[in-house]
């Protein structure tokens, strides 16, 4: 019989009989393996285990193991879903149904408003489609017959309308339920080892507000029952965490619609810890050989133009008219990046290769015309302030730059107590032209910086910006979740669009090369970020109210307010509880407000010149004086 040889992810190669499919390749490695088989990943695409091998390819065989195997599985769940729902409700129209983040979901119309006995419904139908162990068959069709086959699926008619002629088109079934997909699926709907169907919300079709309302449908599936649990532990602990919650029980933020979506109001509790980031980063970055620049929140459009922004991201930009007099009237846009006024402070002087590189920041307020559909609190505003950082420099100094970079993200992170890993983005295809030498050196500078750093890190291909590579940085917070925030982007477009330049050793001109960086990114974002990742409980350094003072008795006040003077004197965060309520009363106000530290005071403290001292978790440390505290509070600086 004959052969086909196929190369497995170690570099080793296997014989199997011709027409071998994945399972069967499994089967020939070993029977372990045969049974832990998801699916396959042939020359890199994925595909069923019953997918029959081609000589010379490259497989590797998909298990619970694989990072791929959670969205296959999910996928499939979501196709469970659909014919749970089908079986219910015969008449159910379906849209589209893909598996996302941490779970599933399906656009549905059943005729009326799904309801939470609904939900139950189809779990339970799910749970006996799962129980039937019902194999997913694949199947490919031509147009006439996919219109056929779902011919009372308008929807999905609309679909498949949008397909090229000629292209054979893909289905998958489970049990009595069809569905138009791609796959790939597991092999059989008993693999799904633990499920939930988490809430529903409405969606546009196709995302367009002047197309039907569809309920959308969300779940959750994962191979284990312990997996499904930790995360909906997880899902509980973020929502005690939603910053939204917790910005307005401590009075940090408010958002108004009078206001607009996506333009957060910050109350003198929260700006006062966005003002304690921003003064201790500058202070780290004027040590680090950085300078400051303010740049204006409007141009004159002919700088949107040449940056391209005009031309390429106007409809994210608010643009408005002035009347500049004498019948001239000039677009103005409100900027939504700070990098072309920083080019302009750039080319304002003659630069050399002796100034290079040249550090420049600013902490700058952008706007960008979000959808109100996702904005999201601090998380994702129309309003937010950058810790913005530009780096002009010649080529050669793109490693040293980055690598230093690095630091200042290690160190930052280590401040905050995040854990965080580093992604490499590479040329994606629409990509600004005629700089292939400066792509492959700038990519590698990169990765040779992360490498000095001694850091490990994924490649993320093809989804560099278009004008250049990126690192890309992703930290951990308390429950795991994994948020994006710093970058570090080498750009080659504006020098060329603005015409920078500097002066050789041989006094030539060369464009510099110009690396966008952020640390903390969005400082709202960030803010927000760290509000779930505390759970509000600032520590002591970065707690907008360090310490509140509690006297006993009325007849302690006074005593209070001198020691909150004392205090303040030496930059400790202080207010006096002076309410007519009991102790214990003020005592569980500030522990709601999350505040570090109460200092108790009464006639012992009045006669020791100290304070009694309650720290938020330990509960009473004991008696101090008042020196001693302001001591310990500097200590807990970073």
């Amino acid at each position: 019989m004959a052969e086909v040889t196929v190369r497995l992810p170690d570099g080793s190669e296997k014989q199997v009989p011709e027409g071998s499919r994945i399972i069967d390749l499994a089967s020939a490695i070993g029977p372990r393996l045969a049974q832990a088989a998801l699916a396959g990943r042939v020359n890199g695409s994925l595909v069923d285990t019953d997918y029959v091998l081609a000589d010379g390819s490259t497989v590797e065989i998909i298990t619970e193991k694989s990072p791929d195997a959670l969205s296959i599985l999910r996928h499939s769940a979501a196709h469970v879903m659909a014919g749970a729902i089908k079986d219910l409700y015969p008449s159910a129209q379906f849209g589209i149904g893909p598996s996302i983040g941490d779970g599933f979901y399906y656009d549905i119309e059943i005729g009326r408003p799904v309801v939470p006995e609904d939900l139950e419904a189809i779990e339970g139908r799910m749970r006996e489609i799962i129980a039937e162990e019902q194999g997913f068959t694949h199947a490919r069709l031509d147009r006439a017959g996919a219109l056929d086959a779902f011919e009372q699926q308008p929807l999905k008619k609309e679909l498949i309308a949008e397909l090229s002629e000629g292209e054979a088109i893909s289905t998958y079934s489970q049990g009595a339920f069809t569905d138009l997909c791609r796959g790939p699926h597991i092999p059989s709907t008993g693999h799904i080892g633990a499920f939930k169907l988490m809430k529903v919300a409405g969606a546009y079709w196709r995302g367009d507000s002047n197309r039907p309302m569809l309920q959308r449908i969300y779940g959750t599936a994962w191979f284990k029952q312990k997996d499904l649990d930790a995360y909906l532990h997880r899902i509980e602990e973020a929502e005690k965490r939603d910053h939204r919650k917790l910005g307005r029980e401590l009075g940090l933020f408010s958002l108004h619609e009078e206001a607009g979506a996506g333009l957060p109001l910050y109350h003198p509790k929260g700006a006062r810890v966005l003002r304690i980031i921003q003064e201790w980063l500058r202070v780290e970055l004027y040590r680090r050989g950085y300078v400051e620049v303010i740049t204006p929140h409007v141009y004159k459009a002919d700088v949107w133009k040449i940056s391209g922004h005009w031309d390429n991201y106007r409809e994210n930009m608010y643009f408005f008219q002035v009347d500049e007099g004498e019948g001239r009237v000039n677009d103005y846009g409100i900027k939504p990046m700070n990098c072309p006024g920083h080019i302009m402070v750039y080319n304002n002087d003659v630069r050399s290769y002796r100034d290079l590189p040249i550090r420049m920041f600013e902490f700058g307020t952008v706007y960008r015309h979000e959808l109100s559909g996702v904005v999201h609190g601090l998380m994702r505003a129309r309003g937010f302030t950058q810790d913005d950082a530009h780096i002009f420099c010649t080529a050669e100094q793109v490693t040293p730059e980055a690598v230093k970079m690095l630091d200042l993200v290690d160190y930052v992170n280590d401040v905050f107590g995040f854990e965080y890993t580093a992604e490499v983005s590479t040329r994606p295809e629409k990509s600004i032209q005629g700089f292939d030498d400066e792509w492959e050196q700038a990519t590698e500078a990169l990765m040779a910086a992360l490498r000095q750093r001694g850091m490990e890190f994924d490649i993320n291909e093809g989804d560099g910006a278009f004008y250049g590579p990126k690192i890309d940085i992703k930290l951990r917070d308390a429950i795991g979740r994994t948020w994006q925030t710093s970058t570090i982007q080498v750009d080659f477009n504006n020098p060329m669009r603005f015409n920078m330049t500097y002066r050789t050793a041989d006094n030539s001109e060369a464009q510099p090369f110009m690396l966008h960086r952020a640390i903390l990114g969005s400082l709202d974002r960030f803010f927000g970020i760290l509000i779930e990742h505390y759970a509000g409980a600032f520590p002591t350094w970065l707690a907008p109210v360090q310490a509140v003072i509690i006297p006993i008795a009325d007849r302690h006040l006074q005593y209070a307010e001198g020691v909150a003077e004392l205090l303040s004197a030496k930059d400790v965060r202080v207010e006096v509880s002076g309410q007519n309520e009991p102790m214990r009363v003020k005592i569980a106000k500030a522990q709601a407000q999350k505040v570090p530290y109460m200092l108790v005071v009464g006639d012992k403290e009045v006669e020791s010149q100290g304070v009694g001292v309650r720290e938020r978790a330990a509960g009473d440390i004991g008696a101090m004086g008042i020196e001693e505290f302001a001591r310990k509070i500097a200590a807990e600086k970073p």
